[in-house]
């Protein structure tokens, strides 16, 4: 499944239930509270992945599926649940982003792991930030 039009036609749709233009007021006046993000967490990470550049993709066999893509999220926050490091996930092959036909350098698969995290568990975000920072990985 390719998540970037069915973005595009929730955007679309909810442009039109909303009003396009609207001041963000209420009816008395008063500034209308933002709405909460609705988003699944893997809508969100296959738009991210979308939208960022991963080179090793380019240069190598391919890009992975969405389906395969979205195998790994899950188990990373878990890890990182776990208090192992992001080195920790990324040399476990299991958690490693590299299948048969395709397949991501270490500097890209850092990248992935952060846009999970900030999708799945961004209460380890900074964890991770910092981690990347101190080896010189971000």
């Amino acid at each position: 499944m390719h998540i970037r039009p069915a973005l595009v036609a929730l955007a679309a749709l909810t442009l039109a239930l909303t009003g396009c233009g609207s001041d963000d007021t209420s009816a008395d006046g008063a500034n209308a509270e933002p709405s909460p993000s609705t988003s699944a967490p893997g809508d969100v990470f296959l738009a991210s992945v979308a939208e960022t550049s991963i080179p090793s993709w380019n240069d190598g066999p391919g890009r992975p599926t969405d389906e395969e893509l979205l195998m790994y999220p899950p188990q990373w926050c878990a890890a990182l649940a776990e208090d192992h490091s992001v080195s920790y996930i990324l040399d476990d092959t299991t958690m490693y982003p590299i299948g048969q036909t395709w397949g991501t350098k270490k500097e890209d698969a850092n990248k992935l792991v952060l846009l999970a995290v900030e999708a799945y568990c961004p209460a380890k975000r900074t964890q991770v930030i910092e981690e990347l920072k101190a080896s010189g990985e971000y």
